[in-house]
């Protein structure tokens, strides 16, 4: 069997785990790949010392921030999870991984297509720090395709997708938007969180920069807060520049536990996907829900490139209110946490409005209830929904 030819849930028990990183010179071996705190390198000579130097790669130790092998092992699995891709980059945090992605490709001078519809952070990035740095922003509509081409200009360097949309959870045609940047020769980058490689292959589709907050799905469990990008062959090297000569570095016990948690995230998401899946129907059928949210509910707009391009959803989704207060709403649930962040065991809402964030096509609807579904009995979760409508 060929390494393309595995599974995905085989690759994500497998993948990180090189005889190299986890096993002894004396025979035998761990299942799992150790923890390396290492700062200072030691060499044997001045000899190997200078021929360090001459090699930047992972499985050479050189110095504690280039990474031992319980960062490798991780930024292994994650290539190894995005067929085509050549390497992956690990950061300390999502945010910081957009950030690090996008300025490996600007420069001072260059356009850049940012969806709509992306995470408040990535706007702000935008907005502020590459503004201020001679770096200008068009915001597209998520749902343009192949007529982002009119948005081109001479000076456009990258399109930023993030498939589905934060809060409103548009899909995009990945497909369509990287035809249009192949054509003129621009480089594309995916906020690949929602999906993970599990659920959408970016790399195989043609993406060069595939994004993942780590913190989320990946860690599995709020414990821990770590980015990655993982990169196809023509972005690699400036990926791996950039972050190197900018200092960034994950430390080794978060990245055994992102490490740890990808072993699981196969059944994670799973249970994430179905049980969300239960409950956006079920909100669907409530007298008080003015719309739900959902890539795979037919309503959702671009629902048409979740079912061609997708293979499962996760356990994230939005839905508003025809009636009712959304703070009283999330007020008045008991098992679902408040709280930012998502892709833990545990269920959270947040209120939110998507007009704040918005500027090609403003939304013009109420305040969306956003879910993440945890790990919990579906039934129970159910239960205190239907309390806190109850309650209001």
């Amino acid at each position: 069997m060929t390494e393309d030819e595995r599974r995905a849930a085989t690759k994500l028990v497998q993948a990180g785990r090189r005889k190299d990183w986890t096993h002894l010179e004396s025979g035998g071996g761990v299942v799992n790949p150790p923890v390396w705190r290492a700062s200072t390198i030691l060499y044997d000579n001045t000899a190997a010392l200078k021929a360090g130097l001459s090699t930047n790669e992972d499985g050479k130790l050189f110095y504690g921030r280039r990474g031992t092998p319980t960062q490798w092992s991780l930024a292994d699995a994650l290539t190894e999870l995005e067929p085509g891709a050549v390497g992956t980059m690990l950061f300390p945090s999502g945010a910081a991984a957009v950030a690090m992605a996008l300025t490996s490709v600007l420069k001072s001078g260059d356009h850049l297509l940012m969806v709509d519809s992306a995470y408040d952070p990535t706007r702000r990035l935008c907005d502020a720090y590459l503004a201020q740095r001679g770096v200008t922003t068009t915001y597209y509509d998520p749902l343009i395709g192949a007529e982002i081409e009119a948005l081109i200009q001479p000076d456009t360097r990258a399109i930023f997708m993030e498939s589905p949309g934060s809060l409103t959870f548009e899909v995009q045609d990945i497909p369509a938007i990287v035809a249009v940047a192949k054509k003129r020769a621009l480089v594309t980058l995916i906020d690949n969180t929602w999906a993970t490689p599990l659920y959408l292959p970016a790399i195989a589709m043609g993406v060069d920069l595939s994004i993942i907050a780590c913190t989320k799905y990946i860690v599995g469990h709020s414990d821990a807060m770590i980015g990655s990008v993982t990169s196809g062959p023509d972005t690699w090297s400036d990926l791996r520049l950039t972050g190197q000569v900018l200092g960034q570095h994950v430390g080794p016990d978060d990245a055994w536990l992102a490490l740890r948690g990808l072993r699981t995230l196969d059944v994670r998401m799973a249970r994430h996907r179905d049980s969300a899946l239960e409950i956006a129907h079920w909100l669907r059928a409530r007298p008080e829900v003015g719309a739900v949210l959902h890539p795979a509910l037919p309503e959702c707009p671009g629902h048409e490139f979740f079912q061609r391009d997708f293979l499962g959803s996760s356990g994230l989704f939005s839905f508003t209110l025809g009636r009712g207060n959304a703070d009283a709403f999330v007020d008045a649930l008991q098992h679902f946490g408040i709280g930012y962040s998502w892709g833990g065991f545990e269920s959270l809402a947040l209120p939110a409005n998507p007009a704040r964030c918005r500027s090609v096509n403003p939304w013009r609807g109420p305040p969306v209830i956003r879910l993440q579904i945890g790990l919990e009995n579906v039934r129970d979760l159910i239960d205190d929904l239907h309390q806190a409508f109850s309650a209001i």
